[in-house]
């Protein structure tokens, strides 16, 4: 079982998608929550960001029976996001995967772009250093750029939906064996990951988020079964188009094949342990 937190309102939201599998028990941390209860804890709302660091709520009986395997979620520029260290601190004892939602930052302002801008750092900081087993980046514009026909009614439920099913795809790879292939796991210092999603035409990355100095790329390809019995040649054809990626002593690549009953689909995760900057705007 992997437990799943999430730590705001939208946060909040982005967990709930993990409800309808069996394999989560999901944890849901917001002001928006209606009742307390073994899952739910409501926050507290203040009109500074140093108020919420004060009043980091005492968690030990609500995690109590948290997993081994925590997945954080925390979306940036959102004011119960000053809550997040004081929270990730309550769960240290176990293995905390932080994934962090980043917004579109072009027209933030004020507060929330100084909250946004000391949480995307702090948290990379604690993720470089080994407080967290890793820190994945999820950005909501590029979700948006690769679903253009998004509405406005179902915007974040939408982008939401893309980042369960993603992250619940990764977290079944990770826990089975591919058919053929040797996913090498990334380096130790290398704890800043992003995902891309891939045209399985020719295994192009559509990044979540563009990692600056990737280090270690891991490919995840799930193909159709019918094709896996009968396509002569596929493996050979996939591993080519993988060599003409760069590759070298830094940046090293492997991959995993799975079966699916589904049209092919897959992922890539970029791993590095550089600090990622702020991207510049551009006109």
């Amino acid at each position: 079982m992997i437990s799943i937190v999430g730590v705001g309102n939208a946060a909040c939201e982005i967990a709930k998608n993990f409800k309808t599998q069996k394999n989560y028990n999901v944890y849901l941390l917001g002001s928006n929550v209606e009742r307390q209860s073994k899952y739910q804890y409501r926050l507290q709302e203040f009109e500074n960001p140093e108020e919420y660091e004060e009043n980091v709520p005492d968690l030990t009986d609500f995690f109590s029976n948290v997993d081994d395997i925590v997945q954080v979620f925390i979306v940036g520029a959102s004011y119960s996001s000053n809550y997040s260290l004081g929270i990730l601190q309550q769960l240290s004892h176990k293995k905390i995967q932080v994934f962090y939602i980043k917004p579109d930052i072009e027209l933030l302002t004020g507060t929330p772009r100084l909250i946004e801008n000391m949480t995307f750092g702090v948290l990379q900081e604690y993720a470089r250093s080994g407080v967290f087993e890793n820190m994945t980046i999820i950005s909501n514009l590029e979700i948006e750029n690769m679903s253009p026909d998004i509405s406005i009614k179902n915007y974040y439920q939408s982008l939401n939906n893309t980042i369960f099913s993603t992250i619940h795809y990764l977290n079944f790879f990770t826990y089975t064996e591919p058919e053929i292939g040797l996913l090498v796991k990334p380096l130790e210092i290398n704890r800043i990951r992003s995902i891309a999603a891939l045209n399985m035409k020719n295994l192009e990355e559509n990044w979540l988020f563009e990692l600056d100095a990737p280090r270690d790329m891991c490919y995840y390809l799930c193909i159709n079964n019918e094709r896996l019995e009968s396509e002569a040649g596929l493996h050979k054809s996939l591993v080519n188009k993988l060599k003409k990626k760069p590759h070298n002593t830094f940046r090293r690549i492997s991959y995993g094949i799975y079966e699916t009953h589904l049209q092919d689909f897959g992922f890539c995760v970029a791993h590095t342990n550089a600090i990622q900057q702020q991207k510049p705007l551009t006109s």
